[in-house]
């Protein structure tokens, strides 16, 4: 049988780490053990730097720290992918990255699942839409970020369509790197 491997990715700048509380509460709802990031993490220096935390359905694997340069993301091709899942952070990300490969020239993907946007390749994705961030309420992965605004009410949860997603004014990645990164000039291609 083969072991399931995980990870989180979690930004660390400013000798800081950040959203600790939410990566922690993703481990347990993942493998179920409540391990504490904090012991494994160190917020090394003042560079931004993407960490990587490693782990099994048992323990700590382990944990990399690389520097971090956002990359720019401005066109997305839409992919439809009904047989898609990645509901948990999975150290194997093939599907994920055999959809990628199909993005042509453009930056990113948006994948639609069942006619319901979903995520990108790398991140949560909201949209506003009649005056409201909403964000998918059928997301491939449930990201920390997504779950700490949806927590402070900033995000509501529904099914965003495609339609929706065209007549949207702006939209929005998320992940535990960029934060809630908006994009007002965007262009999506089928």
């Amino acid at each position: 049988m083969k072991e399931n491997i995980y990870f989180e990715t979690i930004k660390c700048e400013d000798y800081e780490i950040f959203n600790l509380e939410y990566h922690n509460k993703r481990v347990v709802n993942t493998i179920g053990l409540n391990i504490n990031l904090q012991e494994y993490i160190y917020a090394l220096s003042e560079e931004l730097l993407r960490c990587k935390v490693i782990y099994n359905d048992y323990e700590i694997i382990n944990v990399e720290y690389f520097p971090y340069k956002k990359r720019e993301i401005n066109s997305f091709k839409l992919i439809f992918e009904d047989e898609i899942s990645y509901s948990k952070k999975y150290l194997d990300r093939e599907n994920l990255d055999n959809l990628f490969m199909q993005r042509n020239d453009c930056d990113e993907i948006i994948i639609i699942k069942n006619g319901i946007v979903t995520d990108t390749s790398i991140a949560n994705i909201a949209i506003f839409y009649e005056n409201t961030w909403i964000t998918s309420k059928n997301c491939l992965l449930n990201g920390t970020t997504k779950a700490r605004l949806l927590e402070e009410k900033f995000l509501i949860e529904k099914d965003i369509s495609i339609e929706m997603l065209k007549k949207a004014s702006k939209i929005a990645l998320m992940n535990a790197m960029i934060g809630f990164d908006i994009k007002e000039n965007y262009s999506f291609r089928l």
